[in-house]
């Protein structure tokens, strides 16, 4: 299995140099030369199979000769052996034939760590495989930053820095992030959006000698590897409805579309989907482009759900790519009109493949609090608010379609947002222990200003892998 980026600029590469890469030195973001096949007897034969089997069984493929069968069992048997809940993903009916299926069992209570848990195992095993160390750059909105930091910390061969937007993540997330005493771990409260912070990321990975210079990889889902573990709770979601003898529709949260792009790439596999529906808050560029055709970020709208906080959705690429019938020269000339122009058109027959398996739904701040309080009220459920835009858009679906049943990802446990809980419900959500302690912790990082120069400074007089 190879991988080429979607400007056409790099070279192919396996995945263990994707996973180390993160993003490609042409700008572009890595996706597989072809998708793999599984039939419908692999897909049936899923059912009842434990979690970490099944991962391992849907990811292979994707994996090629990068690791052995022997390596990538212990990866994924690792990965989900510290999360809280057996079946890891469990699924629990909401309404008629409307399911919320849970990803916030792991250790940081959010659904990046379904992913993070394995790309931290695989990068560590490629870097001893190479005798390297390597230096971790992430930008998070609010979940991915903690997730990596989990994954990473205390790794001899990795140094995490972490960019988070300062004051626009909730004080939980803030805390699962800083208050990780590990001297491999970094904080850097960036004064800015979460799109100042990607694009600083992106600045990086451009500039060879510093990428070069400090071992830089990359965790945010723009590395393929995310994308890949994240397939894995669509096929058992959907197998756990009937699939592959009937379809089911997947209604996701989404900020920078890599875990919507994973159901996508179910799909691609052979998993049967009716529809990939796009949940979007105030942010909402992703809906306007599926409804207008126009890619135009705004200013960026802080919510109660920070982490769908996100004008600039960089997975939205790999879609596009396979959109134009993977055409770089087209994708590299869509993203230079963004850079210089701020917006881009899709071309009709593109648009068109886009609308034949996505929708799109916006779910605005009193919607999503209404959405909270109604579940609540009717089945005693309680949301988080990133996983009530997606059950609003869930909701939405039934109504045209009552028959197909919908999955909402539940992309984080509500205890990390328990001002928006109370605001909604009147009572604040119960906090599992492990997050308790962490809370209590004492808080570490570094304010830095919005400037790419200066973060890459920050990084290099830390990062151990640049003083050889």
């Amino acid at each position: 299995m190879f991988y080429q980026s979607t400007r056409g600029e790099a070279d192919e590469l396996p995945f263990d140099d994707v996973l180390l890469a993160g993003l490609a030195g042409d700008g572009g973001l890595y996706v597989p030369a072809a998708y793999p096949q599984l039939e419908a007897a692999d897909i049936a034969a899923l059912a009842g199979v434990p979690y970490a089997e099944a991962a391992r069984r849907i990811i292979a493929p994707f994996v090629g000769q990068s690791f052995s069968d022997a390596s990538l069992k212990a990866a994924t048997d690792a990965a989900y052996a510290s999360f809280r809940h057996a079946a890891i993903a469990p699924i629990t009916q909401i309404g008629d034939n409307l399911f919320v299926q849970e990803l916030f069992h792991g250790p940081t209570l959010a659904f990046k760590d379904l992913a993070m848990q394995l790309l931290g195992r695989l990068m560590n095993e490629a870097l001893e495989q190479r005798d390297l160390r390597a230096t971790i750059v992430g930008a998070t909105s609010g979940d991915t930053g903690a997730a990596a930091i989990e994954a990473f910390r205390g790794l001899d061969r990795v140094d995490v820095f972490i960019l988070y937007p300062h004051g626009r993540v909730s004080d939980v997330q803030r805390r699962q992030m800083t208050t990780v005493e590990d001297s491999n771990v970094h904080t850097i409260a960036l004064e800015g959006a979460f799109d100042d912070a990607q694009a600083i990321l992106k600045k990086l990975f451009r500039d060879a000698p510093f990428r070069k210079g400090v071992g830089l990889a990359g965790v945010n889902s723009i590395n393929w590897a995310r994308v890949v573990a994240q397939i894995v709770y669509y096929f058992t979601g959907a197998v756990a409805l009937g699939a592959p003898h009937r379809p089911v529709s997947f209604a996701v949260p989404t900020g920078n579309f890599g875990d919507i792009l994973a159901g996508y790439v179910a799909g691609r596999m052979g998993l049967p989907l009716d529809r990939l529906i796009v949940s979007t808050n105030a942010n909402d560029i992703l809906a306007r482009a599926l409804a207008t055709g126009r890619y135009e970020p705004r200013g960026v709208t802080p919510t109660q759900s920070p982490s769908m906080d996100i004008q600039v959705s960089s997975n939205f690429e790999r879609l596009l790519f396979d959109a134009y019938g993977r055409d770089p020269a087209v994708v590299r000339s869509l993203f230079a009109s963004l850079d210089q122009s701020g917006a881009f058109d899709i071309a009709p027959q593109p648009l068109a493949a886009i609308r034949a398996g996505f929708d799109a739904s916006t779910c605005d701040e009193p919607a999503t609090t209404q959405e909270i309080a109604r579940t609540f009220r009717e089945s005693g459920y309680v949301l988080d608010p990133h996983t009530a835009t997606g059950v609003h858009a869930a909701r939405r679906r039934l109504a045209q379609d009552p028959h197909t049943p919908v999955i909402a990802l539940s992309t984080a446990h509500p205890a990390k947002f328990p001002d928006a809980i109370e605001r909604a419900i009147g009572q604040r959500p119960s906090v599992p222990e492990s997050l308790a302690a962490r809370l209590a912790g004492e808080e570490r990082f570094t304010v830095l200003p919005n400037d790419e120069r200066a973060i890459a400074t920050f990084i290099r007089e830390r990062a151990r892998a640049a003083r050889g």
